[in-house]
């Protein structure tokens, strides 16, 4: 019987980057790389097109990201499994590639040897993560989470409206559009800025937003 060819697509917004990994998986006798996307629609049209077993995804691109492209590519039918490809193992995208439903994840600088290996082991249902990744994301998860217990600890003394407040800061909105959404008048959510700023102890705005995305109030 003939060993299975294993298809790939590979989506990087930089040429140089998909030429690359193309010629390395390309030696290996059991791989083909049927497309090459630099965007994350393109991507989804490949996928469609070409039903690879493996997609090995950048997560930074203009236009439609990785992390979009990876969330309508595992709502398909039989879908792929979809490797995210980064430039730092511990950016805080892989954790939200993984729980988008990402099989694992790659370094770019990942050995072609061992590259060529974790698309194998992709390609057969398994979890794609390197040693020295999977120690850097366990240390920033949990930082992540350690982080989150803080940020609670917080935001607990704050009442049900401050809350809300604290929450559209976090997702960057004015005072005018915060008024606009809680149906208040700028003044009255510019006193709830203030009076909030004081009980967390925030410095500004800005540090009050980071702290309601650590607390899960707010995405970005």
């Amino acid at each position: 019987m003939a060993e299975r060819v294993i298809r790939v697509v590979v989506v990087d917004d930089e040429p140089m980057v998909c030429a690359h990994l193309r010629t390395i998986l390309s030696s290996a006798v059991d791989i083909d790389v049927v497309d090459l996307a630099q965007d994350g629609a393109a991507a989804v049209e490949a996928v469609m097109r070409h039903r690879p077993h493996v997609v090995l995804m950048d997560l930074r691109m203009p236009g439609v990201d990785g992390l979009t492209a990876i969330e309508r590519i595992t709502r398909l039918p039989a879908p792929p499994a979809v490797v995210a490809l980064t430039t730092f193992d511990a950016d805080q995208y892989v954790i939200r590639a993984l729980r988008a439903g990402a099989a694992g994840f790659l370094v770019k600088t990942t050995p072609p040897e061992d590259l060529i290996g974790l698309v194998r082991v992709a390609a057969d249902g398994h979890t794609v993560l390197s040693p020295a990744a999977t120690r850097r994301l366990v240390a920033a998860q949990a930082g992540e989470q350690a982080a989150r217990e803080r940020a609670l600890r917080r935001v607990r003394e704050l009442t049900e409206r401050e809350t809300e407040v604290l929450s559209a800061l976090g997702e960057g909105l004015s005072n005018a559009q915060i008024a606009t959404r809680l149906s208040l008048s700028e003044a009255t959510v510019k006193s709830y800025v203030s009076r909030m700023l004081v009980k967390l102890d925030c410095a500004n705005r800005t540090q009050a937003g980071l702290l309601a995305y650590d607390a899960g109030l707010a995405t970005r």
